[in-house]
């Protein structure tokens, strides 16, 4: 038995059987981009870094109930009687499809899931919820519905329904609108990251016009692409960037914006910057790439972030996972 046995292992050719091993690493190991989100606190929405009162990340995919999530990213949070109010990307395990989760804090520091909020047959991300005339709006990127995409609040938080396309084209992504002298702004990026637009107008709902100036940037990876909130305080406006340089999800720089009108554009870089970038250990490990900052009533800020570690998924978790996505595929 012992030499039959390894005579069929001598006689197998080696270049079969390294490809039958790789397949099966392949099948039941999986290197995994695994995203969370924290919180983050400090002076000012330049200079933020993990409480020491908390435990980060505060969300991971594995605190999605209703869906099963490969990961969770792109948070966007508001406060509204006295509790707080964040909204995500959570990315569906079975078609690989992001959908929008909701979850709550009394506190801002300890979080807890609620559900998934607006669900399309097309992927949704970058959740930039806002309020204008006491409602509650939400422009989720969503290009590959080839459109910006404006939702309101039925049932804040839970109901939201699609109001209008703001722009068509299927190159917007990562769209951050904000109010300044009575007029909104809106940035918007490619797909590839690397250009950055700026749009306008007198109402939300009314006619965009692309401001003359725009592209703002062109074939810029460190600078182009929208990585949070765009900030107005004391008649000044901040927006934060994504750097994409070497690899997604590096880090996010922040600019100020000194001069914008709809005939000019000027804007420098923070001396503060990066603003968030990767800890080199644990959750947050590799990269971060977005931050949606908050001024609390003692002057200092709070902010929900996101980051990333590599790991590596095998065995029956792997296997469990494989199961569940052929069963979905089987049922269509």
């Amino acid at each position: 038995m012992e030499l039959s046995n390894r005579v069929q292992i001598k006689d197998f050719p080696k270049s079969n059987y390294l490809s039958s091993l790789k397949k099966t690493v392949r099948t039941f190991v999986r290197r995994k981009c695994d995203w969370s989100i924290g919180i983050y606190t400090g002076e000012s929405p330049f200079k933020l870094s993990s409480p020491e009162n908390i435990k980060n990340p505060v969300l991971t995919a594995k605190d999605v109930t209703d869906i099963p999530a490969d990961l969770v990213a792109d948070p966007f949070m508001v406060f509204e009687n006295g509790i707080w109010y964040m909204f995500f990307e959570a990315l569906n395990s079975l078609n690989f499809q992001g959908e929008i989760g909701l979850a709550t804090s009394n506190n801002g520091l300890n979080w807890r899931y609620e559900q998934i909020i607006i669900r399309e047959n097309f992927h949704l991300s970058y959740p930039y919820v806002f309020k204008f005339q006491n409602e509650y709006y939400m422009i989720p990127e969503s290009y590959r519905a080839n459109a910006i995409r404006l939702y309101k609040a039925v049932e804040f938080p839970t109901r939201w329904t699609f109001l209008k396309n703001l722009l068509e084209s299927s190159d917007y992504v990562d769209s951050s609108i904000f109010n300044f002298h009575d007029k909104w702004w809106m940035f918007t990026t490619s797909p590839q990251g690397n250009i950055l637009h700026l749009y306008y107008a007198d109402e939300l709902m009314g006619n965009w016009v692309k401001h003359p100036q725009s592209p703002l940037i062109e074939g810029n990876f460190h600078i182009s692409r929208p990585g949070g909130r765009v900030i107005v305080s004391d008649g000044k406006i901040f927006r934060y960037t994504q750097d994409v340089v070497g690899f997604y999800g590096n880090q996010v720089r922040a600019y100020e914006i000194t001069n914008l009108t709809t005939t000019n554009y000027e804007e420098k870089e923070i001396i503060h910057n990066p603003v968030i970038k990767g800890s080199g250990d644990g959750w947050n490990k590799i990269g971060m790439h977005n931050i949606d900052p908050h001024q609390l009533d003692n002057g200092k800020w709070i902010a929900c972030v996101d980051g990333y570690q590599i790991v590596f998924v095998f065995g029956m978790a792997e296997r469990k996972r494989i199961k569940i996505i052929t069963k979905a595929n089987a049922k269509k």
